[in-house]
């Protein structure tokens, strides 16, 4: 007796309930794997993105703004800070270096930053091709913005002002590409890097002398100061200082961003659990549909038995329905899952400009795997219970 083909036609008795069973647990599945990859995506994407940035020092305003604008850019930035004054502060012994950005201008919705040759060593990044900014007006590209552009080493382009991709006006001097970063799946990978100096000179007042093509400003100004400390009592003593004894403030990334993750983490929570209720709800289908085809078909089990199958077969072929209805809709559901991260992940990259990495852990996918196993098994071993009581004699003599 061939108990895996008996099996197989038992699940096609009743279609409806199969395919109601599959499709449910199908959507808990998807959700589940979907809400921790994406969870899992964004929190590594965050933390990669910090680099070695332990302080931000900016204008007064939200500190998680200031966060944002500065690391993330993201966000609008809270203000300009005076690059004499921000640069006085990396003397403390306790700072092993502060590397000053000014921004304000964007190319097809990518942000030109102005820096130092420090700023590419927070996030490991290497040349893919060229060479690094030497002077004004020369930008190096991110991978990112390589590949959206379609620009080569050696072409030129003007920017615009402001940080939105339309409402700004082009500046009159062109950009010149003279390098494109590695990738690094950071937010290297979409900024445009320059100078300071080509800020400065795109952004020159009335009130500024020009010597040899270049401001000239006692107070010039940059838009924050990315910090990386020496040792972890920096962290106690300095950002206070900075808070309280001087016009601008001091932010810590980690913090902060622990904050928003903890904001954004009330949402995947509620989202897990409505995963979790589709799962309990689509274990009771699979359940009721187990039972109603145990008891539809007493008569033919009973049958069995008396052509000497024994209950342990029984209750496999019930075993073998119930896990062929988990199997079909864990793969279904990871199907699903992998659709929907990719089309949200592609909305972020056209809304950000940042591509990230579509992460599918084995642990999450085994965790879902027992956990949608442990349920199907409670409904196989609820909907046995009346092949267990079984009376073939008193069901044969009814049916007949």
């Amino acid at each position: 007796m061939n108990i895996w083909k008996i099996s197989i036609r038992n699940f096609r008795f009743k279609p409806l309930y199969t395919l109601l069973g599959i499709l449910i647990l199908s959507v808990s599945i998807a959700l589940l794997v979907g809400i921790q990859q994406l969870d899992k995506s964004f929190k590594q994407q965050l933390d990669n993105n910090l680099g070695d940035i332990d302080m931000v020092v900016g204008a007064k305003g939200s500190p998680l703004q200031l966060v944002l604008a500065s690391v993330l850019h993201v966000d609008n930035p809270t203000g300009n800070i005076s690059f004499k004054e921000a640069k006085s502060l990396i003397k403390n012994p306790m700072i092993e270096k502060g590397v000053p950005i000014s921004y304000g201008d964007n190319y097809k919705g990518y942000r030109i930053v102005g820096t130092t040759q420090d700023f590419p060593k927070l996030y490991n990044a290497d040349l893919y091709e060229g060479r690094y900014v030497q002077k004004s007006m020369e930008v190096v590209l991110g991978s990112t913005v390589a590949e959206a552009i379609g620009l080569q080493v050696g072409d030129s382009f003007q920017s615009s002002h402001g940080l939105a991709e339309t409402g700004g006006h082009d500046h009159d001097e062109p950009l010149t590409i003279v390098g494109i970063y590695k990738p690094t799946h950071k937010v290297m990978d979409r900024l445009i890097i320059t100078g300071l100096e080509t800020v400065w000179d795109a952004h020159h007042h009335a009130d500024e002398s020009v010597v040899d093509g270049h401001v000239t400003n006692s107070e010039r100004e940059i838009t924050s100061m990315l910090v990386s400390f020496r040792n972890p009592m920096a962290l106690l003593t300095i950002p206070r200082s900075i808070n309280e004894n001087t016009n601008m403030q001091a932010a810590l990334p980690k913090f902060e961003l622990e904050r928003l993750y903890q904001f954004t983490g009330v949402g995947v929570k509620t989202i897990t659990w409505i995963a979790y209720a589709i799962l309990i709800i689509s274990c009771i289908t699979i359940f009721i549909s187990l039972y109603r085809m145990v008891r539809d078909r007493a008569f033919d089990l009973a049958l069995m038995r008396s052509y000497g199958a024994n209950r342990l077969q029984l209750v496999k072929m019930v075993a073998y329905e119930g896990f062929l209805i988990a199997s079909m809709a864990f793969v279904i559901g990871v199907l699903l899952s992998q659709i929907g991260v990719y089309f949200i992940l592609e909305m972020i990259t056209d809304q950000y400009k940042q591509r990230m990495p579509l992460l599918l852990g084995p642990i999450e996918l085994l965790q879902t795997a027992g956990l949608v196993a442990l349920m199907v098994l409670s409904s196989i071993c609820l909907a046995i219970y009346p092949i267990l009581k079984m009376n073939i004699s008193k069901i044969l003599s009814y049916e007949k």
